[in-house]
């Protein structure tokens, strides 16, 4: 692997944090602010956050297998 292909899979893995961490936020924000009004949410939101931790698990392995 090239170091500009090393570089582009770092790139991937943080922006994959960064939206799995942009989920976790949310789900924070209706815990705190809104759950007995919001509940009827949390499905959607948890399962959008166990697909883009997905999403980085994956990424970070192929980054941790190229290193």
């Amino acid at each position: 692997m090239t170091d500009e292909e090393l570089k582009e899979l770092k790139k991937e893995v943080s922006t994959k944090k960064r939206i799995a961490t942009e989920w976790a936020s949310q789900i924070h924000d209706l815990v705190e602010d809104r759950m007995l009004i919001d509940y009827a949410k949390l499905p959607e939101l948890a399962a959008g956050a166990v697909a883009a931790c997905t999403e980085y698990a994956e990424a970070k392995a192929r980054l941790d297998a190229a290193s």
